[in-house]
């Protein structure tokens, strides 16, 4: 298939050509010429206004609930919701039934997603059945494609364990992804705990039960000098321990929601079931705090956070909902309404190159000779999810309506251009 792109934008900071206009021409899925004024006999092509192009998205913390929960979502359903919300990779959680676990379930994945628009890359459990007391089969996963390591939704509890996996993954230089909760101290909270807790009369997880496990896996870290991955950090004393962390030379990274980003526990005051999460949205405080530490560049990636659940598991009691939101379709434009400040630059390493970095994925270029996978997204155009244009199984979601500011035009992939 032959693509020919008009007068886009190239936002990539490593690039020559970044923030200059060219036109690309894409031929059988490589791209053959970028320059200023292309012509050329194509099967497509795309010229609007103020298109900006990056090397395609990443999403490093989704669950497409396939195999055992797909009347959640699909390996296939999930694909189209990301390919809908400008992603070209997503890493899934093993949190399925059964757990991707040994190498069998992750080429289960690998195979699948080689028919599908995107590709997806499975997240393989450190423990078996995702219990923290004995390792998975890491290295049989590693080797069959796993591109990370973590018991996802269950983050790891027990400090001998996660020095264990640390020490394991050095071997084959892979990494651990870690959603900090401590599971003792927020067992029974709900959102929160502050002043919004109380007025609601619900119980809170205070911060410190994060940060008590970022503290903690630092100190594994710095003593096994493995690499570590912090998903989902809620918290301004989270961000400084990791920054600290960062300044030290340790190999740690981090990623934040959209939705942390954009909503604090005052929102929930509603009782939204779909405001439900864990990590809990925190205070106002908390959630600029996070805000600034994504403008300074102290964030490296942002993280989805995909969890979809049908609508009974949500449209019920605040403490019996489970947590969680599906957010594919509006990760991008839901941060840039609220960081519009944020330069093209900054959010091509967000969404797409710093997560290829820290996880070793191939490097995704925009140069003539490479592999075209791109995302096209606008600045100023609007977004509006409904449940029209919802590509995902579930429909739990506060954005549901909402105007944002933004659009993803479309996306090159696998040669093939999808616009939406």
């Amino acid at each position: 298939m032959k693509i020919l792109l008009k007068k886009v934008l190239i936002a990539q900071p490593s690039s020559v050509i970044n923030n200059t206009v060219k036109d690309i021409f894409i031929d059988n899925g490589v791209i053959q010429t970028i320059q200023d004024n292309i012509t050329a006999e194509v099967d497509t092509v795309f010229e609007e206004e103020n298109i900006i192009v990056s090397p395609g998205w990443v999403d490093c913390f989704s669950h497409f609930c396939d195999p055992g929960f797909e009347y959640r979502e699909t390996l296939e359903t999930g694909s189209k919701a990301a390919l809908a919300g400008g992603f070209t990779n997503v890493f899934v959680l093993p949190n399925t039934f059964p757990v991707i676990q040994n190498k069998s379930q992750v080429e289960y994945i690998i195979q699948k997603s080689k028919q599908l628009p995107i590709n997806i890359s499975p997240i393989g459990a450190l423990s078996k059945n995702i219990e923290g007391k004995e390792l998975a089969e890491m290295y049989d996963m590693y080797n069959s494609g796993a591109i990370a390591f973590s018991d996802g939704l269950q983050p790891v509890q027990t400090s001998g364990f996660l020095l264990k996996a640390l020490q394991y993954v050095k071997a084959f230089n892979g990494t651990v992804i870690q959603m900090p909760i401590d599971k003792t101290i927020s067992y029974n909270g709900l959102i929160n705990e502050g002043i919004v807790s109380t007025q609601l009369g619900l119980p809170g997880i205070p911060s410190i039960a994060e940060e008590i496990i970022i503290k903690r896996d630092i100190d594994l870290l710095r003593y096994t000098e493995s690499k570590l991955h912090f998903t989902g950090i809620t918290t301004a004393k989270s961000i400084e321990l990791i920054k600290s962390a960062k300044a030290e030379g340790l190999q740690i990274s981090c990623s934040v929601t959209p939705y942390h980003l954009f909503f604090c526990d005052e929102d929930v005051k509603q009782y939204d079931t779909n405001l439900k999460v864990n990590p809990p949205l925190r205070s106002r405080a908390d959630m600029l705090a996070l805000q600034q530490a994504v403008l300074n560049g102290d964030i490296d990636c942002i993280a989805s956070h995909h969890l979809p659940y049908n609508n009974d598991e949500k449209n019920c009691e605040f403490e019996n909902a489970k947590n969680g939101m599906i957010s594919l379709q509006t990760a991008y434009s839901s941060i840039n309404h609220i960081l519009s400040t944020l330069s093209n630059d900054a959010i091509a390493n967000l969404f797409s190159c710093n997560a290829s970095t820290i996880f070793g994925l191939p490097k995704i270029n925009i140069q003539e000779g490479a592999i075209a996978n791109l995302t096209l997204f606008t600045r100023t155009d609007k977004t509006i999810l409904t449940k029209e244009n919802n590509k995902s199984k579930s429909f739990n979601t506060p954005f549901a309506d909402k105007e944002l500011n933004g659009k993803v035009i479309g996306v090159v992939t696998k040669n093939k251009f999808y616009t939406n």
